[in-house]
């Protein structure tokens, strides 16, 4: 006997019905390299003091060329959780929609919203999916989810690879071309000045954005904070929350005095 699906599962429903996400994996050309795949670059999550904060900056590449230096990677799937992204922008900004969508469907279905670890489940899930198309050169991101626990009270950060398994950090996640290059810078922070999650929202940001600028330095794909304001935004107990420009910019200038 197939196992029955549980009617607030959107992916389930979608695939009886013959309708597959992602569907990359479909027809790929024998060069997948001829194939101009646009990817989203450095994106970061540091916890502070109430919640979570998420940097990115704004630049999308396509090879060895700028594509766009306008692109938002920091997204919201629900008033709980964000998602930034980094990687392919097609097939990530396709699994946010899905995913926005599976949330809702699942609270008007099931009466109820769906738990955190629901949400990371189908992350995980829609990573899976996307795999056949990564392993060939296309398609492939790697997603950092954010999100307030209110069982827990506090910000939580977890990060992917590239077959769905899913981690958490204790204190800050980072994807994309530059994010290995300041893994170190991270550590020194925590075990230097202090904890991420100790800092109030402004500190947090200080830090996140200068890191951003260090990246910027050494990856040649990420933009920083000198050409374009980078998007930032926070998941608390208030929800989802976009910081000021004006705050950016003052940060901005500070840091670029340095």
């Amino acid at each position: 006997m197939s196992e029955r699906k549980s009617p607030g599962d959107l992916m389930s429903l979608l695939e009886a019905q013959g309708i597959r996400f992602p569907t990359v994996d479909a027809d790929l050309p024998k060069n997948p390299a001829s194939v101009a795949d646009v990817h989203g670059t450095t994106v970061i999550a540091v916890k502070f003091d109430q919640g979570v904060l998420n940097v990115a900056d704004r630049r999308a590449t396509a090879g060895n060329a700028i594509f766009y230096e306008e692109a938002e990677k920091i997204l919201k799937l629900d008033d709980e959780t964000l998602i930034a992204i980094a990687g392919s922008y097609a097939t990530a900004s396709e699994a946010v929609r899905f995913l926005q969508h599976s949330f809702k469907y699942y609270a008007r279905s099931q009466l109820q919203e769906m738990s955190l670890e629901g949400k990371l489940h189908e992350v995980s899930r829609v990573l899976g999916r996307a795999l056949p198309g990564a392993l060939q050169g296309i398609g492939g991101f790697l997603p950092i989810v954010s999100a307030f626990d209110r069982e827990k009270r506090e910000g939580r950060i977890f990060f992917y690879d590239a077959m769905g398994a899913r981690f958490e950090s204790r204190e800050f996640g980072a994807a994309g071309s530059g994010a290995e290059r300041i893994r170190g810078a991270f550590e020194y922070i925590v075990r230097i000045k202090r904890p991420f999650r100790q800092m109030k929202l402004e500190e947090a940001l200080r830090e996140a954005l200068l890191l951003l600028e260090i990246a910027a330095s050494l990856d040649t794909a990420t933009s920083g904070i000198r050409q374009r304001l980078p998007s930032a935004k926070t998941v608390t107990a208030d929800g989802v929350q976009e910081l000021s420009e004006d705050l950016l910019r003052a940060l901005q200038r500070e840091l670029l005095a340095l």
